[in-house]
């Protein structure tokens, strides 16, 4: 019984195993094919994605392959427009010379015809002539030898009455030619230093890095404009054009100060009212040792030695200074030169005669300052340092202000009439324009409590400052007013000139 026990049991136990195996077999195969299944289902997802994908780039593609065949299109197109105009313009260039040639023919045949014309009456007068001629002679009787030998002999009894008036003639012509010989010879001693000449100009241009500078410059409000102007005594003007600043004052000195202090401030990054007189300021002070350098140069050109300093500053001075536009210092070195040469002609002493020259127009750098024209402030200045009397002399009389009493004088005259004529010299138009302009300055500097007045705007402004502690804003009102009567009564000038009278109040302190 046992044994059937432990037989069925056994029987149960292997029948049970093999249950147990099969069914975890099955599970392996269900999860095997749930795997496959998922990894069906991925690689689908997967051939999905890569096709849109695929599809992206491929539109992308086409996108950028329309957008390329575009712009080749537009710029065959503009090629085509380009080769169009060109066409155009030879079309146009071809009717013109097809008119140009038409016309050509034209005139060819009338000059043709009138070559034929002209050749049929020349024709027709020497027939003329040739039987005239004939008919002379046969009415006179005479060859034609014996009629031309009657001719001379007659014209040779008239003539001989007028041999006399003849040699009156050449003598006369002979006298012409010698006095051109010496003219001749006065030019070629004159030919000896010969200078170029520029006009000057009453605007100058400061480059500016970007036009954003331009907005820096004119400041909030315009304030940093008004400084720089008040303080200058210049227009700056701020336009459209594009990288450039312009200047104007008709004072090339005053012009000049400007320009570099606008550059310094320009570099400088800093604008501002206090910056920009601190820079006016240092801009004076270094315009003041341009101005004596400019005067060593000048006399060592001319070949001045032993000059006082000031007048040495003067003669640097006039470098700034115009007459006609003719820059004055220039003027004043070719005058000395060719003084000198002509003195050496007349067998004088060069060094004083290019010494009388170079100062001559001294006068000119200090007449606004001083009363009387520039030859009697000249005169008075190389007196009062020490000059010669012919080289006083010469500055006081070389425009025949006095009798000339020294042979100086007269060279000096007579150089500075060369320099003045050379072709382009001079313009009056621009020195009767600064004159006026000194002149209009002049009536509202003679105000009390007038620091300084600038002309600008070519002369149809004056701009007038005054001390705060002077004038009030009322008595500002009333000088204004008298400004202009003075203005109206004593100068003559077109249109209207605006006056503002600028006052301003202001405290500084410094934080130590």
């Amino acid at each position: 019984m046992e044994f059937v026990y432990a037989a069925i049991a056994g029987v149960v136990g292997a029948a049970g195993g093999f249950f147990f195996d099969r069914l975890r077999k099955g599970s392996a195969y269900q999860e095997k094919d749930d795997i496959l299944k998922q990894a069906r289902i991925d690689a689908e997802n997967i051939a999905k994605e890569e096709e849109l994908k695929g599809k992206e780039r491929l539109l992308k593609n086409r996108e950028k392959a329309e957008k390329e065949i575009s712009e080749a299109r537009e710029k065959v197109r503009d090629k085509e427009l380009a080769l169009e105009k060109k066409a155009a313009q030879h079309r146009e260039q071809e009717d013109g010379i097809r008119k140009k040639e038409q016309m050509l023919q034209a005139t060819q045949t009338k000059l043709a015809q009138r070559a034929k014309v002209t050749e049929t009456r020349q024709k027709e007068l020497d027939r003329i002539l040739s039987e005239e001629q004939e008919l002379l002679h046969r009415i006179s009787e005479l060859s034609k030898d014996e009629a031309k030998e009657l001719l001379l002999t007659r014209l040779d009894r008239e003539l001989s009455d007028e041999i006399g008036a003849v040699i009156m003639k050449h003598e006369s012509k002979v006298k012409e030619e010698c006095d051109k010989q010496a003219r001749e010879i006065i030019g070629m001693a004159v030919q000896r230093y010969a200078s170029q000449h520029t006009s000057e100009t009453t605007v100058s241009t400061v480059d500016i890095p970007s036009d954003e500078m331009k907005g820096r410059i004119i400041g909030r409000e315009g304030r940093n404009i008004r400084a720089f102007e008040k303080v200058t005594g210049v227009d700056v003007i701020v336009d459209d054009t594009p990288g450039v600043v312009i200047v104007s004052a008709f004072d090339n000195v005053r012009r000049e100060v400007a320009k570099l202090a606008l550059q310094k401030l320009i570099q400088d990054g800093r604008i501002h009212p206090s910056r920009i007189e601190e820079i006016v300021q240092e801009t004076d002070k270094e315009m003041e040792e341009h101005i004596r350098k400019l005067g060593i140069e000048a006399c060592e050109e001319a070949g001045v030695r032993g000059l006082h300093k000031k007048l040495t500053d003067l003669m640097g001075r006039l470098h700034f200074r115009t007459s006609y536009s003719q820059n004055v210092r220039q003027h004043s070195v070719e005058v000395a030169h060719l003084t000198g040469l002509l003195a050496q002609q007349l067998g004088l002493d060069e060094t004083l005669a290019r010494r009388c020259g170079f100062l001559h127009d001294l006068g000119k750098a200090a007449d606004h300052e001083m009363e009387g024209g520039h030859p009697a402030v000249g005169a008075e200045l190389l007196k009062r340092y020490g000059e010669g009397d012919e080289v006083v002399h010469a500055a006081a009389g070389h425009h025949d202000d006095i009798r000339p009493d020294y042979i100086y004088t007269v060279l000096v005259a007579a150089a500075d009439a060369i320099s003045a004529a050379r072709p382009g010299a001079r313009r009056e138009t621009l020195e009767k324009y600064v004159r006026r302009l000194e002149e209009l300055e002049a009536v509202a500097c003679g105000f009390p409590g007038v620091d300084h007045a600038f002309a600008v705007q070519a002369g149809r402004e004056i701009r007038v400052v005054v001390d705060s502690g002077q004038v009030n804003d009322r008595e500002a009102i009333k000088m204004t007013k008298d400004i202009a009567q003075a203005i109206e009564e004593s100068l003559t000038y077109p249109g209207e000139i605006k006056v503002a009278v600028l006052r301003e109040t202001r405290s500084v302190e410094y934080a130590k």
